[in-house]
């Protein structure tokens, strides 16, 4: 991912490959990667049993967040395409619980694609 890229925010595609080996030691044993987006050091993951939101934080991004949210548990979800002026979009993953997850996209991944993604785990 370029520079600029990074900093305006751009979200890029993932290969599986690249996921399943950041995220080996929290899948479980047959678990696989199916998608996965990387937002600057962020990632978004959906495998075949659950999406993964990893929150990496500090300056150095030693210290990560797993966010584990089975697909049975995502009660709804919207996307904001983005727009002329507004250069970003959103996904808003809302659980059964109340709680709500939004993870914003830049041009570089088209959030259609996402939301079809996520639809065809959550509505199956």
């Amino acid at each position: 991912m370029s520079l600029l890229n990074a900093l305006m925010g751009n979200a890029n595609t993932l290969d599986a490959a690249s996921a399943t080996a950041e995220l080996g030691h929290i899948l479980i044993p047959g678990e696989r990667v199916e998608h996965a987006y990387k937002l600057v050091r962020d990632l978004i993951v959906f495998t075949d049993k659950r999406l993964l939101l990893v929150d990496k934080q500090g300056v150095t991004a030693k210290k990560t967040e797993y966010h584990s949210v089975p697909y049975a548990k995502i009660s709804h979800f919207s996307v904001e395409t983005a727009g002329t002026l507004d250069m970003d979009s959103e996904l808003k993953v809302a659980l059964s619980g109340g709680a709500i997850f939004n993870r914003t996209f830049g041009r570089g991944v088209d959030i259609g694609d996402v939301q079809k993604v996520l639809a065809s785990y959550v509505l199956a």
